[in-house]
């Protein structure tokens, strides 16, 4: 596990104005991201309060090379010179003597364009959110709602990776197929049961060779960082499509990401143990075990996601909460979702992305997503201005947020993952 170092110190501060105890991005955070601004190509950046740093600018202060418009390269380097690239942009922005060099090359969040932190490759979306599991099973299969092979395997599929997009892009709602119950034949058409789907996504940093599987104590090395991703669904099409093989078009339409990656190297204050098992539940097979993991392979984060109807949006109203639950709520560590992904021999690369799935709560207010919260549509969620919602509506923005806390630590934040609903084309 990576340790705590002096650049998670709780009494560090910043030189630049506003970024002590900001929300999301104090000196203690750190996390890298892709910008362009004034038509210039796309470039890194490290979030530091509203602002941020252009990182090709000061290249020449850094212990290692960035270059590009992707994170890719920055993904790929050895855990050990990520960490110390982080030590020195952590002096940089908090060591009063490097302002008048740094100052220059700070710009406004606002200001510039976010891009995706990287160029995908592949994209794997999990289903380690073992609360969502229950209660979505539960729907279909009320007296049995986990399969047998859940306790044991960690389950995914294949995404698209050409259709995630940053944050701030609208999703269109998308058309396809679904067979309505009383149906003989299937109908064409936009979804009318567009759903969110609260999940953390994990940047995969070094990868593996084709063949080479990664052992469970050395997967932490190969995660790069964490984000919050919305991995948008189209309900019906995925009950109608998904007998037998999975999620194709109910998933691939769109989904969306935070645009800065936290890093594994600033969440290590915010490591701890992960939620021991039911008395009855397998233990996991031997290449999926490893002590140091269960001991601290989750993460302390809590998640949140709201919406935000036009009519509130027009009437002045903030978000309305919708969910709120903890990262922990994952029946898999992020390192075991890893080695099971290459225990066969398949290869990761840097800038890979997985999603651990739908994280829920155990409870009603910790639901990540409508089908969930709606009862599968039987049960509207009423919203402060008297609307109602079993699913999206066009128009709605949904907005999801992460923070991560520790007794003793200064709280980092994910900044904003969100997207508004556009009528089907």
């Amino acid at each position: 596990m990576i340790a705590i170092d002096e650049t998670h110190d709780p009494a560090l501060t910043s030189w630049v104005p506003g970024a002590d105890r900001h929300a999301d991005f104090p000196v203690q955070n750190l996390p890298y991201g892709i910008f362009s601004v004034d038509g210039r190509a796309a470039r890194p950046a490290v979030a530091i309060g509203d602002k941020l740093l252009d990182l090709l600018a000061i290249t020449w202060l850094l212990p290692v090379e960035v270059t590009g418009g992707t994170l890719n390269a920055l993904f790929a380097l050895a855990p050990e010179r990520r960490l110390a690239l982080r030590r020195k942009l952590s002096s940089l922005l908090s060591d009063d003597s490097h302002r008048p060099a740094i100052a220059p090359h700070l710009y406004d969040q606002g200001a510039v364009t976010m891009h995706l932190p990287a160029a995908i490759g592949d994209y794997t979306d999990f289903y380690a959110g073992i609360h969502h599991a229950n209660n979505v099973g539960r729907q279909f299969r009320p007296d049995n709602p986990l399969l047998p092979n859940y306790k044991y395997v960690p389950i995914g599929y294949h995404g698209r990776a050409s259709s995630i997009r940053p944050s701030g892009v609208p999703v269109v709602r998308p058309r396809g197929q679904r067979k309505p119950p009383n149906a003989d034949t299937p109908v064409f058409g936009p979804t009318a049961r567009l759903d969110f789907e609260l999940e953390l996504g994990v940047w995969v940093g070094r990868g593996n060779h084709l063949g080479d599987p990664i052992p469970i104590a050395e997967a932490a090395d190969h995660i790069a960082g964490f984000c919050l991703l919305n991995d948008w669904s189209a309900r019906e099409f995925q009950a109608w499509e998904s007998q037998p093989l999975g999620p194709f078009l109910a998933k691939n339409f769109h989904s969306t990401v935070s645009p800065w990656v936290i890093t594994a190297e600033a969440l290590a204050p915010f490591r701890i143990a992960q939620p021991p098992r039911p008395d009855g539940d397998p233990a996991p097979l031997a290449y999926l075990w490893d002590e140091a993991d269960q001991s601290g392979g989750a993460l302390a984060i809590d998640l949140a996601a709201y919406l935000l109807t036009a009519k509130m949006r027009e009437a002045g109203l903030p978000p309305h909460r919708l969910s709120r639950g903890p990262a922990s709520n994952m029946y898999w560590t992020v390192a075991q979702l890893v080695t099971h992904h290459a225990s066969n021999g398949c290869n990761l690369n840097p800038g890979d992305l997985l999603g651990t799935g739908t994280l829920s709560a155990p409870s009603e207010d910790g639901f990540g997503s409508m089908l969930e919260l709606s009862r599968g549509g039987a049960q509207p969620v009423l919203l402060p201005n008297g609307e109602e919602r079993s699913f999206l509506a066009d128009g709605d923005e949904v907005i999801l947020t992460a923070t991560a806390r520790s007794d003793g630590y200064i709280p980092i934040g994910f900044g904003e993952c969100r997207a508004m609903v556009l009528p089907a084309r």
